[in-house]
């Protein structure tokens, strides 16, 4: 796979002096997207795939998109398909789906836009995907070991137990707990709003009294100490006063998961399925879990009737005749 520049250097992809080449293009491609109001993490997802693809084209010669054809998509993803990475494996078929999406995409682009008279990406047949269950869940009780594992008589030990009382109370997703504003809480109610989530879409969600709690006291008590300089406003600071990135809010969560020793893996993502699978069990509807995890399609939520056994193990006691 092509390498990113040097951190700290911003390596240019393509020849930006040809107004027909890739660079060019990509760029008002990507100027197109964020135009109708594609959210900046699917625009930034999307340069970096066609960066990977340009990088490959500009080692074969291929500098502009007219230059590329059916057979070369093709090759290109034969590619992405025998490409082994560091520790000699292979790119997951999911990878490699949304490696070519962009490029689907793109193409698609220039030729409605006539930069090209015909798309040589129109006939991609992307990779099937496995539809893969969560590999770990925790229990209810190993959610609050977890949790418990917060030193609360610390400052940064209350702001971690808020943290996680709100990814178990509310499923949300890393990047939106890290958007997560002071405002967007309503205590009274015991919501909270998350706003542009993915699909660019808000939504209001319940928050449990325990976390509600955990949260006001971290605002009350810690959060102001951890303000330097300007409030942005972000319910969740580092030690340095910012807010989180998403590589530092995982690392935090996986500590913490790690030293529960509960014989599970996983980060942020841990919580959003607990939480599902736990509501599910409890008799919650799934249309309700769906609205709580923003999924745009209620196939993506039905897999948490698979991950739910509790419910299915009760109904096969009952009904099969070897008890």
């Amino acid at each position: 796979m092509p390498k990113r520049g040097q951190r700290g250097k911003a390596k240019i992809i393509g020849d930006p002096s040809d107004p027909r080449g890739m660079a060019r293009l990509r760029d008002a491609f990507l100027e197109w997207m964020a135009a109708r109001n594609y959210s900046e993490a699917t625009v930034k997802t999307r340069q970096v795939y066609l960066n990977y693809f340009i990088e490959w084209c500009e080692e074969r010669a291929l500098t502009r998109p007219s230059e590329i054809t059916k057979p070369i998509i093709d090759r290109y993803q034969r590619w992405l398909y025998h490409y082994r990475k560091k520790d000699g494996k292979p790119l997951s078929f999911r990878s490699q789906h949304t490696r070519l999406i962009p490029i689907r995409a793109f193409f698609r682009w220039l030729t409605r836009n006539n930069y090209i008279l015909y798309n040589p990406a129109s006939e991609i047949v992307l990779p099937r995907l496995e539809h893969r269950l969560p590999k770990h869940v925790l229990t209810e009780s190993e959610a609050d070991e977890v949790i418990n594992q917060a030193n609360v008589n610390e400052p940064l030990g209350i702001r971690d137990r808020a943290i996680m009382e709100t990814f178990y109370s509310t499923g949300m997703r890393r990047m939106e707990l890290i958007r997560l504003k002071m405002y967007d809480l309503h205590f009274e109610r015991g919501t909270v709003m998350i706003r542009q989530g993915k699909g660019n879409k808000d939504r209001m969600l319940p928050i449990g009294k325990r976390a509600m709690n955990w949260i006001e006291k971290y605002m009350l008590d810690i959060r102001p100490g951890l303000v330097f300089g300007q409030d942005d406003g972000f319910l969740f600071l580092t030690n340095e006063g910012e807010s989180f990135t998403p590589n530092r809010l995982t690392q935090l969560v996986r500590e913490y998961i790690d030293a529960a020793d509960t014989g599970k893996r996983g980060s942020c993502h841990l919580f959003r399925h607990t939480m599902a699978t736990l509501m599910l069990e409890n008799g919650a509807d799934i249309r309700y879990i769906q609205q709580m995890l923003g999924h745009a399609k209620l196939e993506t939520t039905q897999i948490y009737t698979q991950v739910s056994i509790v419910k299915l193990q009760e109904i096969h006691k009952a009904t099969h005749p070897a008890k």
